[in-house]
């Protein structure tokens, strides 16, 4: 008789449409949440004033302003929503990820729409896309910024801890701060200078530097952590009372743009202070004396 072959074993229909176990999400904290969602908010917001790109009239805030302020409004939801979550002791995993959607909008897309807005307005770069050189590095930038941005929260939500001791310092120059150098230059180039396109020109450059500083090793306190609480310096007093004054004075765009310019450069200026220092501290000779000592005492004997 023929061998014959059995048949190959049929895979079972339940293997291939099993149902996969998710891990549901069942109970969040909600006043957080809400925050959270509203900093979300204000960031397409920004992005919507920022697209009309209407001429204001006389005595009336440029779409480009209103566009900056909501997104310091979604700073200081950004900043309410975590501290809440600790002091009520309900973070968790699904917080972190919703922050960092909703920073992506207010910090990443916001803040680069913004700059290509402004820097297109003024230069009237009309084209679809992109036209010249000039066009494709704004574009460059815009894009740049949003991967750094990008990069820069995934990177946090992998390395964050959820105790507030961990919250002292962070690697990298933080969204809301990058963010923060972007918008406050665009409220005080709208709202003191607006015939100044200097800043404007320098603006994709700027966008460019906070984009590489997003990304760095550089370390950057926190804030509130750092230099609101606890016992401080007495300087430190001092620079806040500056700072306040100059916004109740009415000038709260240069009060803006120094507090984030700052914050962006002081870390950097430490740091490449420290590597200076450092690199000096290698490269230093070192020098060994060849030079015979003093001779010996002769010995005495009795």
């Amino acid at each position: 008789m023929a061998d014959r072959k059995s048949p190959r074993p049929r895979p079972h229909r339940g293997r291939l449409f099993r149902r996969v176990r998710k891990q549901r999400v069942r109970y969040i904290a909600l006043l957080p949440s809400l925050i959270t969602i509203l900093n979300g908010v204000f960031g397409f917001t920004a992005i919507a004033l920022a697209s009309k790109d209407v001429k204001p009239e006389t005595g009336q805030l440029s779409c480009f302003a209103l566009a900056g302020y909501m997104v310091l409004l979604a700073m200081f939801a950004d900043m309410l929503d975590g501290r809440l979550a600790r002091m009520s002791q309900s973070t968790s995993s699904f917080g972190g990820q919703l922050d960092s959607l909703c920073d992506m909008i207010s910090f990443g897309i916001a803040p680069a729409f913004l700059m290509l807005k402004l820097v297109e307005s003024r230069l009237e770069l009309g084209t679809v896309v992109w036209g010249g050189f000039l066009h494709r590095f704004i574009w460059l930038a815009a894009v740049a910024y949003i991967a750094c941005t990008a990069i820069r929260l995934a990177r946090f939500n992998v390395e964050n801890e959820e105790n507030e001791a961990s919250h002292m310092s962070f690697a990298g120059l933080p969204s809301p701060g990058a963010a923060g150098v972007i918008i406050s230059i665009i409220i005080f180039h709208q709202e003191k200078v607006p015939s100044f396109d200097l800043l404007v020109y320098l603006l994709p450059f700027i966008t460019l530097g906070v984009a590489v500083l997003m990304v760095s090793q550089i370390p950057y306190p926190h804030i509130l952590n750092v230099y609101l609480t606890g016992k401080k310096p007495f300087g430190h007093l001092i620079w806040m009372l500056f700072l306040l004054g100059l916004a109740v004075c009415g000038d709260l765009e240069i009060a803006l743009m120094l507090t984030f310019g700052s914050f962006a450069g002081s870390s950097l200026m430490k740091w490449l202070y420290g590597t200076v220092l450092n690199r000096r501290a290698r490269i230093a000779p070192i020098t060994t004396d060849l030079s015979p000592g003093p001779a010996p005492d002769p010995v005495a004997h009795d």
